[in-house]
Formats: structure tokens, C-alpha cells, sequence
């Protein structure tokens, strides 16, 4: 049968899986991420427990909602690695409880995707990408690790409508990272190898060779003649990863200017290199709610900023909700700290970290296997999907909202 992957914001709809005595036994065309997905069906699942001790999943659920009940600022944080589904009842148990709610991009790619969302930079899909651009812009990313399939079905390899000879001799490519990744290392000839915390000069460089200034970097003229390749490109697609995300937070608008300068003489379009499967789709639920795309509280109307990320109301809160996240491992060891001294709910799939201190876990069923859903693509586009496997014993995430939702 066919199958939607969650393993990534690429949400490859091609995967092909076979089954034997009602479990899978094997599968096309998914990437090594992919296939550690499918494979987690199977392994490190979680059981509901109360108090670190087991419990049925109505006492966990009944428990869950008594501690959000009683609390004064809960916190409700994950949601990227849940359906629109779920993410849709989050939010409508967020402004019943009055509580904060956050996810991952409040430390990641909230910045550039906060950008797109608001028009502040110009964006398209990766299947346009695929059929039209000739020049490809890895900054800051990984794909050929962080989203295995990205360059072979939609950004360097493949050929498209218009680009017919793929990139043999339609397109050219470029990547700006701090080291030779694995995706440097196939398009040596046009990587730029850049200190630590240097992209906001290499962009200034970029933005002086455009106005038909000398850039202020060693090798000159090489910039240049990525500058002027750049601007005789008839559609370019520029990808940001984490790497450009860190570096130069807070000063974003750089990165709006060389897209305009570049957009004078071409078209070029950014398309953010989310990882979760659907980040973007609580980003983008969340900011057609509130205007923000996260940090927000609605204890009193709509609040938004520092004090309503996970770092902040960590240390705020009275109890956390979290889904289908592990900041325990993921964030530091202030926010581990914080947490341990709150009640703690997960709702996951998996053990994790997080899961080990918490007083309540309810697992949940593995979305785009034993649940079905929708998520938002990294470029916007609404992905569908239905569960492939029957009977795995878990809710989906969005039943075991809602059925806390009702009990507070």
C-alpha cells in the first residue's frame, strides 16, 4: 500500500510498504530518517503511567486534567510533531486553561518562518522548485542529513518541468556553512566555508558586490562571481537551515535585503529547512489565531514574547504540558532543571527524557502510521494522510486532547 512519511517536513508521499503477519515487514523509498521512523512503530513505546508507577490511560488522562485544572500558568508546549488536528485542539485548551503555549521554533527557525508568513519574504513550493529554479542556496543547512530525499526529489537532482537536464546543465548550485558537510562536499565548487557567527558579514560582502562594490572577504572574486551567477538566474530558491537561523537571530533583516537586491534583476524565494513534520502547520494555525506564531499566552486576552518561551515559562509555570517533544534533551540544563520541579504531562509515543521525570505520561498513536491526519509541508502545502496500521492500542494525539479538554 501507499503511504504519507513523517519523518520530516518533506512528508514524501510516495512510500511503498508491505506487511506480513500484521506487522511491516517491508518498504520503498524511505530515506534512512524515514526509516527510523517506521522502525520506532516498534520500539521505545510508551505506557501510561501515574506517578512512576503504570496506570490505565483513563486514571492518566483523568490526572492530566486534574493537574492543568488546579494550575495558575500551565504550559503547553511541542505541537510540532502533532497533526493540525491536534494542534487545532491545543490551542482551544490553551485559551480554556488560560495557559502558555510554545514549540519548538520559539529557539530554532521561528525568525525566518515568522518572515514568510508575514509576506516579509518571498516564498514558493518545493515542487516549483523541482520543475522551475535554476539556482539552488544552501545556507546554513544540511539536507543530505537533515532531510535525506530533499535534494534528489526537489531541489538539485531531479528534473522538472523546465528543467529537463536536471544538474547536469539547468542548475547551479551553491552552500554558506561553518564546514565541508556532506552537502558541501557534492557541489565543492561553489561551497563558501565561513567562520562561526559569520553570515551577516559574508551577507554585507554579498549586498556590496550587488551595488558593484569590492566585498571585504579574502577571495574577493569568487564572491563576485557568485554574485553575478546569481543575478542572471531566471529563479532561484535560497534554503536556510538552523545554521543560518542561529547566527543571525535578530538581524533577519539582512537577509531581507539580499533577497530584495537579488529579486531586482531575478526571482528568488526562501523556503525555510524545517525539520519536524509539522512545525510550520502550528506556526502558521497559531498565527492566523493570534498573529504570532508563538509565545503566547492567553491567560489575560493575548500575550506574546520572551516571557511565554519554554526557557522563560519554565521557570514561571505550575505545570507543563508536553507533546510529542523531548526539551529535556533538546534544550538546556536550566530548562531540565525548571521542569523537574513542576508536574509534568507527556503525551507521546515514545519514552524519552522528559517522559522519565514525568509525574503523568499518556502515549499516544504514531501519527501518519496509527493515526491519520493533516500537516502543513516545509513550504505550506497541506499534506493528507491515513493510518496504515490497525490496532496499535494508543488514541491519536488529538483524541487525548480533547478528552482532557472535556474533563478540566
Amino acid at each position: 500500500m501507499m503511504a504519507i512519511c513523517t519523518g520530516c517536513s518533506l512528508l514524501c508521499e510516495d512510500i511503498e510498504v508491505d506487511f506480513k503477519d500484521g506487522r511491516i515487514s517491508t518498504t520503498k523509498n524511505l530515506c534512512r530518517k524515514g526509516l527510523g521512523r517506521y522502525r520506532s512503530l516498534y520500539t521505545e513505546r510508551a505506557s501510561p503511567r501515574v506517578d512512576g508507577r503504570e496506570a490505565g490511560l483513563d486514571d492518566a488522562i483523568s490526572r492530566a486534567a486534574g493537574l492543568l485544572k488546579e494550575a495558575k500558568r500551565p504550559l503547553l508546549f511541542g505541537w510540532s510533531n502533532s497533526t493540525l488536528e491536534a494542534q487545532s485542539a491545543g490551542l482551544d485548551l490553551a485559551q480554556k486553561l488560560g495557559a502558555v503555549i510554545d514549540d519548538t521554533s520559539s529557539f530554532c527557525q521561528g525568525e525566518l518562518l515568522e518572515m514568510v508568513l508575514k509576506g516579509e519574504l518571498p516564498t514558493c513550493t518545493l515542487d516549483d522548485v523541482r520543475n522551475y529554479a535554476d539556482m539552488i542556496f544552501y545556507w546554513g543547512s544540511d539536507p543530505s542529513n537533515s532531510h535525506p530525499r530533499h535534494m534528489s526529489r526537489f531541489s538539485y537532482y531531479p528534473r522538472g518541468e523546465k528543467r529537463q537536464r536536471g544538474y547536469d546543465e539547468d542548475r547551479t548550485a551553491f552552500v554558506v556553512d561553518v564546514r565541508l558537510s556532506p552537502t558541501a562536499s557534492m557541489i565543492k565548487e561553489g561551497f563558501f566555508k565561513l567562520a562561526p557567527g559569520g553570515d551577516a558579514s559574508f551577507m554585507e560582502s554579498m549586498l556590496a558586490a550587488l551595488g558593484g562594490k569590492i566585498p571585504r572577504l579574502q577571495d574577493k572574486k569568487k564572491v563576485i562571481a557568485m554574485v553575478n551567477t546569481m543575478k542572471r538566474a531566471d529563479f532561484g530558491a535560497i534554503f536556510p537551515g538552523l545554521g543560518l537561523a542561529y547566527s543571525m537571530k535578530g538581524r533577519m533583516d539582512i537577509l531581507k535585503r539580499l533577497v530584495d537586491g537579488l529579486n531586482e534583476t531575478s526571482k528568488y524565494s526562501v523556503i525555510p529547512m524545517v525539520g519536524h513534520f509539522n512545525m510550520r502547520g502550528f506556526n502558521q494555525m497559531l498565527f492566523e489565531k493570534t498573529g504570532f506564531i508563538n509565545r503566547v499566552s492567553f491567560a489575560d486576552g493575548v500575550e506574546h514574547g520572551p516571557k511565554q518561551s519554554i526557557i522563560e515559562a519554565s521557570k514561571s509555570c505550575d505545570v507543563a504540558l508536553i507533546i510529542g517533544s523531548d526539551p529535556i534533551s533538546a534544550l538546556p540544563g536550566g530548562v531540565a532543571r525548571s521542569l523537574a520541579k513542576i508536574p509534568t504531562i507527556v503525551i507521546d509515543p515514545h519514552r524519552s527524557l522528559t517522559s522519565e521525570l514525568a509525574q503523568v505520561i499518556i502515549p499516544s498513536a504514531l501519527s501518519g502510521m496509527e493515526a491519520g491526519g493533516s500537516a502543513i509541508r516545509m513550504d505550506g502545502v497541506r499534506v493528507e494522510f491515513e493510518p496504515i496500521v490497525q490496532g496499535g492500542g494508543s488514541l491519536p494525539d488529538v483524541e487525548i486532547l480533547k478528552r482532557i479538554a472535556e474533563a478540566v
